[in-house]
């Protein structure tokens, strides 16, 4: 038998999985808006994933 702590009206938030759903929706959007297939350039720029560059290491 598993035990679950009941919640008791307190919400529990995971910020990480918050924040991934947040993107996912957002490439979602993007790709139904789109005419054709995004690029790979396209859904980096979505996720807002940069390349990072020797001189933004400091």
């Amino acid at each position: 038998m598993v035990r679950v702590a009941p919640v008791c009206g307190a919400t529990v938030q995971d910020h990480v999985a918050l924040a991934e759903i947040e993107l996912c929706g957002e490439l979602i959007i993007a790709a139904s808006a789109a005419p054709e297939r995004l690029s790979l350039e396209s859904i980096d720029r979505v996720l807002r994933v940069r390349e990072e560059h020797p001189a933004d290491t400091v």
